[in-house]
């Protein structure tokens, strides 16, 4: 049955044979604002769902006289978006780090630091590692990296690893650094270990921060899938249905198959495998994999550090750091390297690039590969900072700028320290990197930022923090209109893993895949934005969170 609804002043989607007999349904909302997101950007009163897919979508009027239920849910002018899609995160990472790590996020000083670490001691006294992320040094009265006096004072018999923000620095004990055989001797390609006086800090740069990593024990499968269900349940309160986590191993995608054939995962992930010989051996060499829930068809490459740690490569120095201009983390031969393997295996390259050098390399790399116009989508993660000369780049190969709002915010105190007046306007410009292919995904990083899609929108579009700051906004010429931005949350999202016809909008023959707010987040004053609350979360017309319940 096809049916024709129209909703002035347009038509919103199926047409209608003639029948008088109503379609049983599983599941209809009534009453709500649905913004399809599709062509038109249509805006709809119902939605009909039929095996985990949408039906039909129009007024309330039209979709009951169509189909009965028996579960017809009353949204009561609730706001409807199509689920919300992450399109860069570290799922797995977040999970592991609800379970394992002390959240060291929004710290104000290294001593405050050493307080939680001290309390998450306690708080798990059997584990011989003790880890925690997510302090910024420009949060700090004094923003510079600290050194592991204090830590290996407070401990001495257990090895430490606190990692920054970004995931690009770390500062380790003593102990942490004899059990990976780190000394002041010991060098690394494409990392930094930071000496102050002749003496180790403890601090990690990037690719040295591997060699701690490689001595702690991994988790087991059973750990692994905690982890990947309780990032699930945090996401689904968050109204996120599917997420891209950028960086997966062969390991941890069979513990996904795993949990998907039990029923327990049920988000929806679009997963990059970590370039090694295993992972591309077991899923690259094979073709695309493809389900409803999983896809694997992208390799995740690293070029360069972030921009917070002074690791982000640069075309000229820092500008508060003069004789650096940051790392490389693999050779520019390593890189075209995996990229030709992906481009023979017809797999996507998702490229993680922050600085101006590193954009520049990566845009020739795969121009090189690509020559023009194409529709393989590969993409840059970040694209942080781009030359002027550049950004046309992005066009003329089809290269996708993914990137997350959250991050302008986030550095908007400091970046121009780092970068200066000039190279700050090619930076977070996501505006300018829309306009190379008319469209642009958008991200958080989580958990480098908050998981929360409400708040990527509100820097994507305010370009403001959460206390209205700046009130001129930072860099207003790069704002995105409230409508991209929730392109960039759904539809382009979807777009960005080839997933487009079948998520990222409501339509018919879509999956039934969306979130309700309690306000509608495309006409609430801008400073409204950032309370709005997710009430439910749907995933294949199951609901998987409600605020209600609560």
């Amino acid at each position: 049955m096809k049916i024709l609804f129209k909703f002035a002043p347009i038509l919103i989607f199926m047409t209608l044979t003639a029948c008088t007999q109503k379609e049983k349904a599983d599941l209809i909302i009534t009453n709500a604002t649905v913004y399809t997101v599709d062509e038109n950007f249509g805006i709809a009163q119902a939605i009909a769902v039929t095996d985990g897919k949408i039906a039909a979508v129009g007024t309330t009027e039209e979709v009951l006289q169509h189909f009965s239920s028996d579960t017809i849910l009353d949204l009561e002018n609730r706001t409807v978006f199509p689920g919300f899609i992450d399109a860069h995160c570290h799922f797995l990472g977040y999970g592991t780090g609800l379970l394992t790590r002390a959240d060291l996020t929004g710290t104000k000083s290294f001593d405050e630091i050493l307080e939680i670490m001290k309390t998450h001691q306690e708080k798990f006294p059997s584990a011989f590692w003790l880890e925690g992320r997510g302090w910024d040094q420009n949060d700090w009265p004094e923003k510079i990296f600290p050194t592991n006096v204090k830590l290996n004072e407070l401990f001495p018999d257990h090895p430490v690893l606190l990692t920054r923000i970004d995931g690009h620095a770390a500062i380790v004990n003593q102990k942490a650094l004899e059990l990976a055989g780190i000394s002041k001797d010991t060098s690394v390609e494409g990392g930094e270990i930071v000496q102050l006086n002749g003496e180790l800090t403890g601090v990690l740069i990037d690719n040295a921060i591997d060699l701690v990593r490689g001595v702690i024990p991994h988790p087991d499968k059973e750990q692994i899938a905690e982890a990947f269900l309780a990032a699930q349940e945090k996401c689904f309160a968050a109204g996120l249905t599917s997420v891209h986590d950028a960086g997966l191993e062969k390991n941890e995608l069979e513990v996904i198959e795993s949990l998907y054939h039990s029923g327990q995962l049920k988000m929806r992930i679009n997963a990059m495998l970590l370039p090694s010989d295993e992972n591309l051996e077991a899923y690259m060499n094979k073709g695309i994999t493809k389900t409803d829930h999983l896809t694997i068809r992208s390799i995740k490459l690293f070029s360069d550090g972030a921009l917070g740690s002074r690791g982000a490569k640069l075309i000229k120095d820092y500008s508060d750091d003069p004789g650096n201009s940051g790392l490389l983390l693999r050779s520019p031969e390593s890189l075209a390297e995996y990229c030709k393997k992906a481009y023979d295996k017809g797999f996507q390259v998702c490229t993680h690039a922050i600085g101006d050098s590193a954009n520049r390399l990566m845009l020739k790399i795969y121009g090189d590969i690509l020559k023009g116009k194409n529709d393989l989508r590969w993409r840059i993660e970040h694209a942080q900072i781009v030359s002027p000369e550049d950004f046309e780049k992005f066009g003329s190969y089809s290269v996708v700028p993914s990137v997350q709002p959250t991050h302008a915010t986030s550095d908007m105190y400091w970046a121009h320290e780092r970068v200066g007046a000039e190279r700050i306007k090619g930076a977070y410009a996501y505006q300018f990197l829309m306009q190379q292919n008319g469209w642009i995904p958008l991200g958080t990083d989580f958990p480098i930022e908050d998981i929360s899609p409400v708040k990527t929108f509100y820097a994507a579009v305010a370009r403001k923090d959460l206390k209205g700051w700046p009130s001129g906004r930072f860099q207003p010429e790069n704002a995105l209109s409230r409508t991209d931005a929730l392109r960039g949350m759904t539809k382009w999202a979807a777009k960005a893993s080839f997933e487009e016809n079948e998520k990222g909008s409501i339509e018919p023959g879509k999956f039934a895949d969306f979130t309700v707010l309690d306000r509608d987040i495309m006409v609430v004053p801008e400073a409204d934005i950032p309370s709005s609350r997710v009430v439910m979360t749907f995933i294949g017309g199951e609901q998987v969170f409600s605020a209600l319940d609560k």
